[in-house]
């Protein structure tokens, strides 16, 4: 047999199932929020949410870090591409994420601008040292989990004095998207969080101790197979019905209360948080993004080429931003489907395979109909 195997055998999904409806109180309604787009993406490909009664609901939440990633932040990339004759490094989904003016920074390649698709930040590194009479400049996106390499990435340019080298920083902190999620006045009403997977094996169970404590809402941390989700749920039930508001891990493989120490370390001795950054959906949260620290400023994209952020409204009519906050199901889109696709993303959530959009999209079973 197979490790992931064991994660995915349909008669223990029928098990899970059977005891989520048995233990579900019939007389209320129970609002999980999965923070994490990987969860989204298990949930909608292993049709987990049919499997579920009608009172469990699950909600999509933000965690998929090109979806958060507004406008002006891929404009930012854009003009140092085109107009400071940069190699622009990125992630192959940040290339689709559509931006001011009809571009994205797929289209600006194919316009001439030296935009260069990678899939790790050494990548980005090795293009800079093959390439010392250009500027190169990565552009980082993610949520804790991809920091601690673009953190080594700073490290190793300073250390072999890649002056040509720089980062477009735009990593983002789990626990602040979660607190704005709460904080909406008159917004959304949820009973707990099915917690994220990899962000946590770096910031281990701790951080989201505080929704328990001040919030009242139970988290489990779960694992991305459908079995680890289907656990989270019947746990999150389990709570619900005690009236407890506790942190409980269903991924103890992966996750610690702790977290990765070396990583978190690492991160900080490179990066320390923002005042503000505005999130696609969220608005601008204080203290919810990282930026490089002042020693290693040389290395900051934004100082170096002295580019300015514009915020830039969205598509008037993409939903991503109420889809992100979990007010709406990408269905209730209108163009969902339609004019917006994963051929012709109209919004960010139709780009990635973790977004929401993209995820119902694919696999078919929520493009008709909104239950």
């Amino acid at each position: 047999m197979k490790y992931v195997d064991e994660f995915r055998d349909g008669d223990l999904a029928k098990n899970i199932a059977a005891k989520i409806a048995e233990e579900s109180n019939p007389s209320r309604s129970y609002r999980l929020m999965e923070f994490c787009g990987g969860h989204t993406h298990a949930i909608s490909r292993y049709g987990i949410a049919d499997l579920l009664p009608s009172n469990v609901r699950m909600i999509h939440g933000p965690g998929c870090p090109v979806c958060v990633l507004p406008i002006g932040r891929i404009d930012q990339a854009i003009r140092l591409a085109m107009e400071q004759n940069v190699i622009l490094c990125t992630y192959a989904d940040t290339m689709r994420v559509p931006a001011s003016n009809d571009l994205t920074l797929m289209r600006a390649k194919a316009n001439g601008a030296d935009v260069r698709m990678i899939y790790s930040t050494q990548d980005a590194l090795q293009i800079a040292r093959d390439n010392p009479q250009r500027e190169v400049v990565f552009l980082a996106i993610g949520f804790e989990t991809t920091t601690p390499p673009t953190a080594v990435a700073v490290k190793q340019a300073a250390l072999e004095g890649l002056k040509n080298f720089s980062v477009l920083c735009n990593h983002v902190l789990t626990p602040a998207a979660m607190h704005a999620i709460l904080n909406v006045e008159g917004g959304l009403q949820l009973d707990g969080f099915v917690g994220p997977a990899h962000v946590s094996t770096v910031i281990g169970s701790q951080p989201y101790e505080v929704f328990a404590r001040e919030y009242k809402k139970p988290v489990v941390i779960a694992g991305f197979e459908p079995l680890d989700v289907m656990q989270s749920i019947l746990m999150l039930v389990r709570q619900i019905n005690a009236g407890r508001a506790e942190v409980e891990n269903e991924f103890t493989r992966a996750v610690t209360r702790e977290g990765n120490r070396k990583a978190q370390s690492l991160v900080a001795e490179v990066f320390e948080l923002r005042a503000d950054f505005e999130w696609r959906g969220l608005g601008t949260l204080p203290d919810s993004a990282l930026r490089l620290r002042p020693e290693f400023a040389a290395f900051d994209a934004e100082q170096h080429f002295g580019i300015d952020y514009v915020a830039v409204a969205d598509h008037k009519a993409c939903e991503c931003g109420a889809i992100l906050r979990g007010e709406k199901r990408p269905q209730e889109c209108k163009i969902f489907g339609t004019v917006c696709t994963p051929q012709n993303p109209i919004g960010s959530c139709m780009v990635s395979s973790e977004g929401a959009c993209a995820a119902h999209y694919t696999y078919g079973r929520f493009r008709k109909s909104v239950q």
